[in-house]
């Protein structure tokens, strides 16, 4: 999500960095480039007006004018507006009611409600140890109670069955007394996609949403709708109380500018964001951290509490004693990092959060590819078991063999050897530096070794 705006304004911020002073002529040359991006971004024209108007009104201030490098200070005005711009702070669940907190997903047809009811409920889960319930009250769409039973049997939460006649209310109600009768912390609440214009479906869910008096009720919004996200937003926001929104499909979406005007519109905070189809792939929205990502700065601590959440810290436990007694990092060692950075989402998540990164050439930026990492995997599944222990063992013959094994040229072999070697020198760097967590904060703008690209 916002791989364009996010070129766009980096452009502006490499150009602006090293400015000794500024101008009203550089200072209206870098608004037009922000305008052009945010209405290129999708963003609404409205939104973009005030965004500029608030940036001008501080550019042409004592901070920015008075500053010993002023060009830095118009990016952090530019970043601060950004962040304001998306709702200044992060804004989760709000779990000081009384249990069981119900959750009410509401939006349109297709905008991925079901799945990301299922995907919030394994983030309340593991994230926030909540003991979750969930029900379906979408009586329409066929097999769409099913679908959220088999998704939250994927995910180990109970999902009340239907037994109610096929009344939305009545379920909804029944599922409320259960999961109080279970001590249940959070009841999520999946519900029929709906047309905004469906007058008898919307006083539905203002109904349903009256009977059960839900503590969040979240718009689900598919970050690819563009400017149609407006209009539909606004006639939610008429209908119902809307506590947050969650943005899905947002991997899918390089201008991603819609939810930005969703945001401003509604006055309502982006709570969370889809990131992927895995159950795993959502995150909680940190306007700050977005904000930062956007303007090329990076993510760091996004990425921290991602490697807390999905990689398995005994991997790296058993690596970092391996490593104080003498032992190597191994090919073996190197294979299980593979797979936990899938975990991650693979390349592309990683890649999103890493300082500087926008500002790699685009052939190098392109050639980064999820493929690399499974055929590393398949590399090494094709060495024995002494090879992948001592890797200093692989030589001409072994590497033709194992070429072949793999189906793969011995240039990859090769390749993957390197880049293990990095990833060795790294491992051994995180042993002494005291974790995973000092070795992220201290990379900068760097890109770690071992990153494989093609």
């Amino acid at each position: 999500m916002f791989a364009n705006l996010s070129e766009r304004l980096t452009g502006v911020v490499k150009n602006l960095r090293g400015r000794a002073r500024l101008t009203d002529e550089n200072i209206d040359d870098a608004l037009r480039d922000v305008r052009m991006a945010l209405l290129e971004g999708d963003v609404a024209l409205p939104v973009v007006k005030d965004f500029i108007d608030q940036i001008r009104v501080r550019a042409i201030g004592e901070e920015v004018v008075g500053s010993l490098t002023p060009g830095q200070a118009l990016i952090r005005v530019v970043r601060d507006e950004l962040t304001r711009l998306m709702g200044d702070a992060s804004a989760g669940i709000n779990f000081s009611a009384e249990p069981p907190i119900v959750i009410l997903m509401a939006g349109l047809q297709g905008s991925g409600k079901t799945t990301t009811s299922a995907k919030l409920a394994k983030h309340l889960v593991s994230v926030h140890k909540k003991k979750v319930r969930m029900v379906s009250c979408d009586v329409y769409r066929p097999a769409a109670i099913e679908q959220l039973a088999i998704l939250a049997a994927e995910i180990g939460v109970e999902c009340y069955a239907t037994d109610d006649g096929g009344n939305p209310v009545q379920i909804a109600t029944n599922a409320l007394d259960k999961a109080r009768k279970q001590f249940a912390d959070v009841l999520i609440i999946d519900t029929a996609g709906r047309l905004a214009i469906d007058t008898d479906m919307m006083q539905e869910i203002a109904d349903l949403h009256a009977a059960v008096n839900a503590h969040e009720t979240l718009f689900v919004i598919d970050a690819m709708m563009g400017q149609d996200a407006v209009n539909t937003a606004k006639t939610f926001n008429e209908t119902l109380p809307l506590t947050g929104i969650v943005l899905t499909k947002a991997d899918g979406d390089a201008r991603g500018g819609a939810a930005l005007s969703v945001r401003q519109v509604t006055g309502k905070p982006i709570k969370f964001v889809g990131t992927g189809e895995k159950l795993d792939a959502i995150e909680a929205f940190h306007p700050d951290r977005m904000a930062s990502r956007i303007l090329g700065m990076g993510d760091v601590l996004s990425l921290i509490e991602e490697v807390e959440q999905k990689v398995d810290s005994t991997f790296f436990q058993k690596v970092a004693r391996k490593l104080s007694k003498g032992k190597g990092f191994d090919l073996q060692d190197f294979r299980d990092q593979l797979v936990q950075m899938q975990n991650m989402g693979g390349l592309s998540s990683l890649m999103s959060k890493l300082p500087g990164v926008t500002e790699l050439p685009d052939q190098l930026k392109n050639n980064v590819s999820d493929k690399e990492l499974q055929k590393l995997g398949v590399i090494i599944d094709s060495m024995t078991f002494k090879e992948r222990r001592f890797p200093a063992i692989i030589k001409s013959d072994r590497k033709k063999r194992i070429a072949a094994g793999s189906g793969t040229q011995v240039q990859d072999v090769n390749r993957l050897l390197k880049q293990f070697d990095q990833m060795q020198k790294m491992m051994k760097k995180m042993s002494k530096k005291g974790g995973l967590k000092n070795m992220m904060r201290g990379m900068g703008g760097r890109i770690p070794p071992g990153i494989p690209f093609r």
